[in-house]
């Protein structure tokens, strides 16, 4: 093993081993979310309509309805959950930018004391706090960091987050239909492309997390092949109930 000698490289070793993925973004949760939403609940709808024994062009109009009706519904959701997400941020950050400008003194010790709680001595936490807090706007970011736990300039978008989950929701909904828009007669084919959609899809989260690509396409393999099984089953049960 090597041994790291010189500040330099140390420096070098360092930059080069110390980054990190931006887990803030907006795109990230509801374009994964979308997708594997998308894969499973299409493939279930899909299987579930099939086990009715009705004909191939309703499975076929039954998929392309659950990927619009979804796809839009996804897209609403999404933006209306960021969005109210970055009203409530924006509003706390309202309410901190005031108490800065009516009590600056006040706000500057209590960065101060947060300072001091971390371990910095109480004559230099006070020298930071006064030399951070001469701008507002960098003691108001600095205190919403702190408090709050967010950086203001990186907030989510809601317009990102619905495109988002909105292309991504109707890319794994197409899978399970395209067999038959190609001219499949059976529903064997958009069941494997479905499931190696599932696999393929957890494989690719794999690579922003901690998980192994085999073990997180296994698992969104398994969920989503229950998924359809079971809703397969449902419907072959109500199609004899009915009929």
């Amino acid at each position: 093993m090597s041994i790291i000698e010189t500040d330099a490289v140390l420096h070098e070793a360092h930059r080069d081993n110390h980054t990190h993925r931006d887990v803030n973004g907006g795109w990230l949760r509801p374009a994964v979310f979308g997708a594997m939403d998308g894969l499973v609940s299409n493939l279930a709808l899909m299987t579930g309509v099939a086990g009715g024994a009705v004909s191939q062009q309703t499975i076929v109009i039954t998929g392309l309805a659950g990927l619009a009706a979804g796809a839009f519904s996804m897209a609403a959701g999404e933006y209306t959950s960021v969005a109210s997400q970055r009203e409530l941020v924006e509003a706390e950050l309202a309410v901190e930018r005031r108490e800065l400008r009516k009590h600056p003194k006040d706000e500057m010790r209590e960065l101060a004391a947060l300072y001091e709680s971390r371990g910095v001595e109480p004559a230099l936490a006070q020298e930071v706090a006064r030399q951070l807090s001469r701008d507002p706007e960098q003691a108001l970011e600095i205190h919403a960091r702190e408090e709050l736990g967010i950086d203001p300039g990186d907030l989510p978008s809601p317009l990102v987050a619905a495109l988002s989950s909105f292309g991504a929701f109707a890319l794994g909904a197409l899978l399970p239909v395209l067999p038959y828009l190609l001219g499949a007669t059976v529903m064997w084919p958009a069941v494997l492309l479905a499931l190696a959609g599932l696999f393929g899809c957890g494989a690719v989260v794999a690579r922003v997390t901690a998980r192994t690509w085999w073990f997180s396409g296994l698992r969104q393999l398994v969920l989503g092949g229950a998924a359809a099984a079971i809703t397969y089953g449902l419907g072959a049960l109500f199609g004899v109930a009915v009929g």
